[in-house]
């Protein structure tokens, strides 16, 4: 986020997909900054499935004993969500739809509504119709696509996504959590995809 000039204590909400520790393990050192080194005093709303606050609270224990107990000068807020109930919080509209992802809870694809425009996450997830819903006519579709043609149960591959991307509508495609097959096959795909440090202006 420094690299990038993003000041941590102007993120007012982290969304959550599922638990796994690739997609909420820095979330614990976001907290332990927000209280050691950006002296954050503004509220952080964490938005995941339901179980997110324990796991989020396990996982400080584990890296940093005591941490999750400490006194902190910013409330720290968590909200479940609930498959198509949207949540709505400092201008923001966040719907969850079920996805297909063993996580050791429920796995959720988003649609964050902000601003007048739309941003879509897969998450992690295999085919599941409930993506139709969750990228339909969204500005801005985040899949995961984790082989080229491949499949792998719990995880997309980008033909899968091209067989589907009329039932999507998205305004526009972003691959994202790639292998190494999927990273050596980019030259081959007709959408845009996601590194370190890239941009994406909406």
């Amino acid at each position: 986020m420094r690299l990038s000039n993003i000041d941590p204590n102007q993120v007012e909400m982290v969304v959550l997909t599922h638990l796994h520790g690739d997609h909420f393990g820095g979330l614990p050192f976001l907290i332990l900054d927000a209280k050691l080194i950006s002296r954050r005093t503004v509220p952080l709303t964490v938005v995941g499935p339901s179980g997110t606050e324990q796991r989020v609270y396990q996982a400080m224990e584990v890296l940093f004993p005591g941490s999750s107990g400490a006194d902190r000068r910013f409330t720290l807020h968590f909200a479940e969500l609930e498959p198509g109930r949207p949540f709505e919080q400092h201008g923001v509209r966040v719907t969850s739809f079920l996805a297909d992802h063993a996580s050791g809870a429920p796995a959720l694809a988003v649609r964050v509504e902000c601003g007048g425009k739309v941003i879509a996450y897969t998450g992690d997830t295999q085919w599941t119709d409930n993506l139709i819903p969750a990228g339909r006519g969204a500005d801005l579709l985040i899949a995961e696509c984790y082989f080229h043609h491949k499949k792998v149960k719990y995880h997309l591959d980008y033909e899968t996504l091209m067989e589907h991307s009329g039932e999507l509508g998205a305004k526009r495609l972003v691959l994202t959590h790639m292998s190494q097959d999927m990273l050596g096959a980019l030259d081959e795909v007709d959408c845009e995809w996601a590194c370190d440090g890239r941009e994406f202006e909406v």
